[in-house]
C-alpha cells in the first residue's frame, strides 16, 4: 500500500487538513500526518512539531513562548528540511503534499525541495499564481492555486483540495508501462541552450546521442543554470556541454536571468568533463521593452518578442563577463576544453545582424585568454560562428574525448 504524507499545521488548519486526511484514506492509501504548526494539533500526527523541532535544534516550548511568527517559521521549516529526507530514506512515505498560504508554503517546501528529484511533492498555495521560484528553486514541486485561502472547507476549496489528492495519488498509485527503451540506462550529458544558440546544442546533441549518450538541455534563463549546476552536484551527468554562458551576463549587467554567482562552478568541483564555451555573451535579458531600466534606454535593443527584450553588452561588459568567466575556468582540477567562436556567440550576433560585435567578442576573447594560467584548460578559437555545424562537431567531438578517456 502507497503512503502520502500529509503536511501542515494542524493547529491552525485542523479542519482543513483532517478533510485532506479522509480524501486520502477513501483512495486506499495510507496518510502520513506531519504537523508543522507552533501548537498543539486537532488531531494526532504521526510526526509532531516537538520532533521537527528538535531535528533543527529547537526546543518546540521554546518556539512557542517567544510567540515570534518569523523565527518559529525558520524553526520549523528547517527542521523540516532536515527531517523530511531522512522520513523518506526510512520508506515513510511515497510523496508528499501540503495546503497554506505564504508562511505554510514556506514552511513545507524547503523539505520538499531536500527530496530527490521524481518523489512527488504537491504545493497548493495562495502564492501558486505568483513567482514561486524561492519555493519551487532547482525541484520539480508542483504548485497548485488554491484560489481561495486555505481557510475553511467550501465548494471552491473542497474541489481544489480533491483534484490535488487525486493528482499525487495518481504520481503515487499509477505505473507507467516499460518498454525497451525505458530500460536502457546511458550516460548523460548536460547541455545548455538559448533560443539563438539552438542550431548549435541541437547538433551537438545529436553527435552525442549518435556516440550512445542521452543529452538534457537546460534553457540558460537563470532557473535553467540553478537547475542543471544543482544535477550536477548530484550525481546526474557523465559530461557537461556548457556552451551558453548567458546568465553571467545578466547577473554582471543586471538583467532578468541571471544565475547565481555560483553558476559554471559545479561540473569542476565535481570533476566532470566538459566543453564550454561563451553562447549568447553577447546579450542581456529584460521583459517588454518598456520595463527595460532607464538607464539603459539608449543601448543597442532587440526585440525578440513581446515579452523579451535583448541588450547588446558592451565591450567594457565583455571584458568584466569574460574575466570572470575565466576565473570560474581557472579553477578546474580535470581537463576540459573552451571553445571561443571567432565570428560570432549568437544568431544575432553574426555578420549583418543586429548584435554583430566584432570588438566585444575580441575583448571577451581576450580577458578569457588572459583570466586563465591553468594546464587543465584548453583554450580553442575557431574561425566559425557558435550555430555553425563545424562549431557544434567540435564541441561534441571534444566532450566525448574526454568523457571517453576519464571512463578509462
Amino acid at each position: 500500500m502507497k503512503t502520502i504524507a500529509i503536511a501542515g499545521t494542524f493547529d491552525t488548519k485542523g479542519k482543513e487538513f483532517w478533510y485532506v486526511r479522509k480524501l486520502v484514506e477513501k483512495l486506499g492509501i495510507t496518510p502520513y500526518m506531519i504537523h508543522t504548526g507552533v501548537f498543539a494539533p486537532d488531531f494526532e500526527a504521526d510526526v509532531t512539531n516537538s520532533e521537527i523541532a528538535a531535528a533543527a535544534g529547537y526546543d518546540i516550548r521554546e518556539i512557542a513562548e517567544r510567540k515570534d511568527r518569523a523565527m518559529a517559521t525558520e524553526a520549523l521549516s528547517k527542521g523540516m528540511e532536515i527531517l523530511v529526507p531522512r522520513l523518506y530514506e526510512a520508506g515513510k512515505f511515497d510523496g508528499i503534499i501540503s495546503f497554506g498560504g505564504s508562511g505554510g508554503t514556506s514552511l513545507v517546501t524547503p523539505a520538499m525541495r531536500a527530496l530527490p528529484i521524481g518523489v512527488p511533492k504537491v504545493m497548493v498555495s495562495t502564492m501558486a499564481s505568483g513567482n514561486v521560484a524561492q519555493y519551487v528553486g532547482t525541484s520539480d514541486i508542483m504548485m497548485i492555486p488554491s484560489i481561495v485561502d486555505v481557510a475553511g472547507l467550501n465548494k471552491i476549496s473542497k474541489t481544489i483540495f480533491q483534484n490535488a489528492v487525486l493528482a499525487i495519488a495518481g504520481m503515487v498509485s499509477l505505473e507507467p508501462e516499460q518498454t525497451p527503451e525505458d530500460e536502457e540506462t546511458k550516460p548523460m550529458v548536460a547541455a545548455t541552450m538559448f533560443g539563438v544558440t539552438t542550431p548549435c546544442v541541437d547538433r551537438a546533441k545529436a553527435c552525442l546521442e549518435e556516440s550512445g549518450y542521452e543529452v538534457l538541455v537546460f534553457h540558460a534563463t537563470g532557473t535553467g543554470g540553478k537547475t542543471m549546476e544543482a544535477l550536477i552536484h548530484a550525481g546526474f551527468f557523465q559530461g557537461v556541454l556548457d556552451l551558453t554562458t548567458t546568465e553571467w551576463c545578466d547577473e554582471i549587467v543586471g538583467g532578468v536571468l541571471a544565475a547565481g554567482s555560483a553558476r559554471c562552478e559545479a561540473a569542476i568541483q565535481c570533476k566532470i568533463p566538459q566543453v564550454v564555451s561563451v553562447g549568447a555573451c553577447d546579450m542581456v535579458n529584460f521583459g517588454p521593452i518598456d520595463t527595460v531600466p532607464e538607464q539603459f534606454a539608449s543601448r543597442n535593443l532587440y526585440k525578440h518578442n513581446p515579452t523579451v527584450t535583448l541588450m547588446r553588452t558592451t565591450v567594457e561588459e565583455n571584458h568584466e563577463i569574460g574575466a570572470m568567466l575565466a576565473s570560474k575556468w581557472n579553477q578546474a582540477g580535470a581537463k576540459m576544453t573552451v571553445l571561443l567562436p571567432a565570428k560570432g556567440v549568437s544568431m544575432i550576433d553574426a555578420e549583418g545582424q543586429p548584435f554583430d560585435g566584432p570588438e566585444e567578442r575580441k575583448e571577451l576573447f581576450a580577458a578569457i585568454r588572459q583570466g586563465i594560467d591553468n594546464q587543465y584548460v584548453e583554450v580553442i578559437e575557431m574561425d566559425h560562428n557558435i550555430n555553425d555545424a563545424e562549431f557544434a562537431e567540435m564541441a561534441a567531438k571534444k566532450l566525448i574525448a574526454l568523457m571517453e578517456k576519464e571512463r578509462k
